[in-house]
């Protein structure tokens, strides 16, 4: 029998990844049943857990994918590009799928708190790299320095989560370029 490669379980894997989340977007945690997972993905329930221990363990794997993608284009870009691309992405049904998993992200912090404790170290290290990305801004003399970095990071957090919101609800995005202008001049030096 072939060995398959760790490059061929790994690209298994990401499908699997890529085919549930707009299952949990969808039809929620609960509603994403195993059924409804095994027709996204094309897949044997089997083949399925073979990659992730559990539907938890999968659906904790497509929020951390997320998170890891945003934690990378903060160190890079900052927070607000991160709203930019969201917004240049909103029609599409990969952003519809990441809204919506990020709408149950929330829901489950609020209602799992065994999700939420495995959720704290991923939601630390977006806050982290924003944190980071504002010190470099201030350090480059790019930032406004007359408000603490923390409540600049709050302030950010606070548009962002507004606009996944605004997107979720279905609300237009064509007008909010000029939103992002405005979030983004407030934290910039005057």
């Amino acid at each position: 029998m072939p060995r398959v490669s760790q490059d061929q379980l790994d690209a298994r894997r990401q499908e699997i990844l890529a085919a549930a989340r707009p299952c949990f977007a969808r039809h929620g945690y609960e509603g994403a049943t195993v059924r409804r997972l095994e027709e996204a993905t094309g897949l044997s329930r089997g083949a399925i857990f073979h990659h992730f221990r559990d539907k938890d363990s999968l659906f904790l794997a497509v929020a951390e994918d997320d998170a890891a993608a945003m934690v990378a284009t903060v160190a890079r870009h900052g927070l607000v590009q991160v709203m930019r691309d969201l917004l240049a992405r909103a029609v599409s049904p990969d952003t519809t799928g990441w809204l919506g998993s990020q709408l149950e992200v929330s829901r489950r912090l609020r209602t799992d708190p065994a999700f939420a404790k495995r959720w704290a170290q991923r939601s630390e290290a977006v806050a982290e790299a924003t944190r980071d990305r504002l010190a470099r801004q201030r350090d480059a003399g790019v930032l406004r320095d007359d408000i603490p970095i923390e409540v600049l990071a709050r302030f950010l957090e606070l548009a962002y989560d507004g606009l996944v919101l605004h997107l979720a609800m279905g609300r237009p995005a064509g007008d909010l370029g000029p939103v992002l202008d405005m979030v983004e001049e407030a934290v910039r030096r005057r």
